[in-house]
């Protein structure tokens, strides 16, 4: 693993797809290097944006999931002030290496955090890219990219549920990337023997 670089697995739990029309309602972020724990994580609940307007197939899950609900609604801060605490966040627990968004799947939650740093900070501190969890998976597997799931990819998740708390699902969603990390760079160096 590259010294320069710090993995910042990073979940968001939304009202709806797509940012804008729709909210992130919480964003929870925890900093990997290759093994151990954690160094730091980072969690913040927004308000809703004042023009956006709840996606209907989403509120019918959140009715699914009141407890992970009445989770994202407490302590709600303005997106501006959460936002730029996340990147003082990101610029403390990076120390000078290049932070890495790692997600699953992170077309869908780098879309959110991408889109509420540019409106609301002005910068992304991960450029224009995100490491997908997935897509890693499916490296390791050897199968197709819609073969893929936390099913398929038990063997090498976390014993932690999966509440969707972002913050429990961030540190959940980042032991899986360290252990597919390690698995790949066995299989290459098994490959190379």
């Amino acid at each position: 693993m590259s010294k320069t670089e710090i993995y910042i697995s990073v979940d968001v739990e939304t009202d709806g797809p797509i940012p804008g029309p729709n909210s992130m309602l919480s964003i929870g972020g925890a900093a990997f290097l290759e093994d151990g724990p954690p160094e730091a994580t980072f969690s913040a609940n927004l308000e809703q944006l004042p023009d956006a307007t709840p996606d209907p197939a989403t509120m019918a899950w959140w009715r699914t999931q009141p407890e992970a609900w009445q989770r994202c609604r407490t302590d709600l801060e303005a997106p501006t002030e959460a936002m730029r605490r996340f990147v003082a966040w990101l610029d403390l627990t990076s120390r000078g290496r290049t932070p890495v968004f790692v997600g699953y799947p992170a077309g869908f939650d780098f879309l959110f955090v991408y889109w509420y740093l540019i409106r609301f900070v002005g910068q992304s501190p991960f450029s224009f890219s995100a490491l997908d969890i997935k897509t890693l998976g499916m490296a390791v597997l050897g199968c197709g990219y819609r073969e893929v799931s936390k099913r398929t990819l038990k063997p090498y998740g976390s014993d932690r549920p999966h509440p969707h708390v972002a913050v429990e699902d961030a540190i959940e969603q980042g032991e899986l990337f360290q252990n597919l990390l390690r698995a790949s760079r066995a299989q290459r160096r098994g490959a190379a023997e």
